[in-house]
């Protein structure tokens, strides 16, 4: 097969059919790194989770999977012509989020109420797009105006089916005891110019996931998620130095495994059997 690309996690290649083989790898990103440490099994419970995910969301939005790959971290799926912008929903504040509240008391141009704090659950969710930058730059926020600019009268249906992703996934979540404090998802078109989810969904390295019982606002939340992976980066790697960031130490690569292998197993409710 053709190797056609290379992203941050995954490896894209073309079949001879004319579909897309997608590998998922075990590598992980950060702070718009790759990070030289892998983590064990990752790629393979992404990409059954996020199977899992596709079943669930069926009814919402079609996805690019035509069958499962020659192992447990492969999809063989349609091309689609990709959406030019990152299709985010929110329900609580953290991250890229938070810092923007701080700054601008609006994340994505739309004005949040007074006194929010990290991990604050916001009124309703919200859809607050980013730029869809190359490896290894910054996606930046951009209003929901921008987006009309980009992709025309689509604009509302990304917000749609972005937001009805993120609701449904929170609501199956919640009965688990996880909450999902947001979430990024890839759009499509496909060849009949139908809107498609692609790539992950609803999985630790798209999306924040938080212990419900553990939630309390104002202070970072324990998550089961890359999070925990950032944080040991900013406490251990000065990010202006020009420098690449450290090797994982062998305790935080299995902490991470655990993180997802618990995340997948509670959400599923299946063992994970690579």
């Amino acid at each position: 097969m053709k190797h056609i690309h290379s992203g941050k996690v995954r490896e894209l290649y073309q079949t001879d059919e004319g579909y897309l083989l997608i590998v998922a790898s075990d590598r992980i990103s950060a702070f718009d790194h790759i990070l030289e440490t892998e983590i064990p099994d990752k790629g393979a419970i992404l990409t059954q989770l996020s199977l899992w995910w596709f079943e669930q969301l069926a009814d919402i939005v079609p996805n690019h999977v035509l069958r499962r790959g020659p192992d447990v971290r492969s999809l063989v799926c349609m091309p689609l012509k990709m959406v030019p912008v990152e299709c985010v929903a929110r329900g609580y504040l953290a991250g890229a989020g938070l810092a923007e509240y701080q700054r601008e008391q609006a994340v994505s141009g739309l004005r949040l109420p007074p006194g929010l704090v990290d991990g604050s659950k916001l009124p309703e969710p919200v859809f607050t797009p980013t730029t869809k930058a190359p490896v290894g730059e910054h996606d930046e926020p951009i209003t929901y105006e921008q987006v009309r600019e980009q992709v025309g009268e689509a604009a509302e249906q990304l917000r749609r089916i972005t937001l009805a992703v993120y609701n449904r996934g929170a609501e199956i979540a919640r009965e688990r005891g996880i909450i999902v404090a947001d979430t990024k998802i890839e759009l499509g078109w496909d060849a009949h110019g139908v809107l498609t989810l692609a790539d992950e969904v609803l999985t630790p390295d798209s999306s924040r996931f938080w212990p419900a019982d553990e939630w309390q606002p104002g202070r970072p939340q324990p998550s089961f998620d890359k999070q925990f992976v950032r944080d040991w980066l900013t406490a251990n790697w000065d990010r202006s130095s020009g420098n690449p960031p450290p090797p994982l130490p062998d305790s935080i690569v299995e902490q991470t495994r655990q993180r997802y292998l618990e995340v997948y197993e509670r959400l599923t409710g299946h063992a994970f059997r690579a």
